[in-house]
């Protein structure tokens, strides 16, 4: 079986991305799952419009987009809320990946932070966790300007890494070196090729 449709998950602030730049690289096709939520959420779609009306205008930004950050604070200390508004953009972005993978040739990598939690392991060939320490996840969070609390709430959003982790069938660990990263990358790439 050749492995075509790659699932690339792991914790946030794991590595993800890194991933994704050197396996493009090489020549995969990239589709990343935060840029289709983004697309979702502009202004005049009916996402922005179905988010803005659950959560009020005090997260529009003047230029009339969404304030990312003021969405996170609701979000990431309620979690009913953030099924609220898990319900309104995962769908939408997941018909989006599944309509560039189905138009797609080649190998293809769909990054999805929350593969697992919404169910759609099953959509790939294979699955590839990038996981690291929580201690490692909170210092490159707060280095982007979230606090612990607000780091921490975002990790607490998601299965933890170990489970990922435990569900893939292949796992790069990045808790070291950008060097150490691109070695394993090039490792799980040649083994996905090889299939």
């Amino acid at each position: 079986m050749s492995f075509t449709h790659i699932g690339l998950t792991g914790g946030i602030a794991s590595g993800k991305s890194c991933v994704a730049e050197l396996w493009h690289a090489h020549g995969a096709t990239i589709i990343d799952s935060d840029t289709l939520a983004h697309r979702a959420l502009e202004p005049g779609t009916a996402t922005h419009r179905d988010v803005v009306q659950t959560f009020g205008q005090n997260i529009v930004n003047a230029n009339g987009t969404i304030n990312r950050r003021a969405l996170g604070e609701i979000v990431f200390n309620d979690t009913a809320r953030r099924q609220a508004l898990n319900s309104i953009v995962h769908p939408v972005v997941r018909s989006a990946w599944k309509r560039e993978l189905a138009a797609a040739t080649g190998i293809v990598a769909v990054v999805i932070p929350l593969l697992f939690e919404v169910g759609a392991e099953t959509e790939f060939d294979c699955v590839v966790v990038v996981g690291c320490r929580e201690l490692t996840q909170l210092a490159r969070l707060t280095a982007k300007g979230l606090t612990e609390a607000q780091a921490r709430a975002r990790i607490r959003a998601q299965l933890p890494v170990q489970e990922k982790m435990d569900r893939a069938d292949f796992v790069i660990w990045n808790d070291g070196s950008r060097a150490g990263l691109d070695r394993q990358a090039e490792i799980v790439w040649t083994k996905i090729k090889e299939r």
